[in-house]
């Protein structure tokens, strides 16, 4: 299969929280033009998007809805769940770990860790706030898959260490600096400030 571009994947993401909607509103059938308008790109947009992956539907006839959401599942990885491990105990952690739409999508966090002795064996959304220090006995004691990584920006890295040494290949860092990591490990990195400074641009060249 050729490269996939992360603008790609973050499409086929939202058009299945589209044909999710769909779904539930009992529409068996939708065009390239109706995914879309909800997108906002083309219908040869989205036609690329998903020949990346096959055939789907059949001209002037759309896409059959509930087959279409169910093969984008598989094309995501989303008919498995995902032990996710967070790091930092800070506000934006209590944010993500109350989040409903991660445990729905799949991705259960299953251990939070920190190194701020004040939070430590505090319970969190029925979890209990674990010493940074457990990371490596944690870990041997139940595998996590992914970790959210919510840190300061100079403790970042050698946490990130540790967890590759772990053997975490995917890692979702709100710290605010790159991190380093080995080839076969995927970093995506959410920058708050970056965003921002995107919806001042787009309001500034209005």
């Amino acid at each position: 299969m050729r490269k996939v571009a992360d603008s790609t994947v973050r499409r086929l993401s939202l058009y299945l929280r589209f044909l999710e909607e769909f779904e539930g509103q009992g529409i068996g059938t939708v065009s390239s033009g109706a995914l879309a308008s909800r997108g906002s790109t083309t219908s040869a947009q989205v036609r690329k998007d998903l020949s990346f992956f096959g055939s789907f539907g059949k001209r002037g006839l759309g896409y059959p809805v509930p087959e279409l959401a169910d093969r984008l599942r598989e094309i995501l990885g989303l008919k498995q769940r995902y032990q996710v491990a967070l790091i930092g105990a800070g506000k934006i952690g209590s944010a993500l770990v109350q989040y409903r739409g991660f445990r729905q999508r799949g991705f259960d966090i299953v251990a939070i860790f920190d190194s701020d002795a004040s939070k430590i064996g505090h319970q969190w959304n029925g979890l209990r706030v674990l010493d940074i220090g457990q990371l490596e006995s944690e870990f041997a004691r139940r595998p996590m898959d992914m970790a959210v990584l919510v840190t300061p920006a100079d403790a970042a890295q050698a946490v990130t260490d540790r967890l590759v040494r772990l053997g975490v290949k995917a890692i979702l860092n709100f710290a605010p600096v790159q991190l380093v990591v080995p080839d076969d490990v995927v970093v995506k990195t959410v920058n708050l400030a970056l965003e921002l400074e995107t919806l001042s641009y787009a309001l500034a060249n209005r």
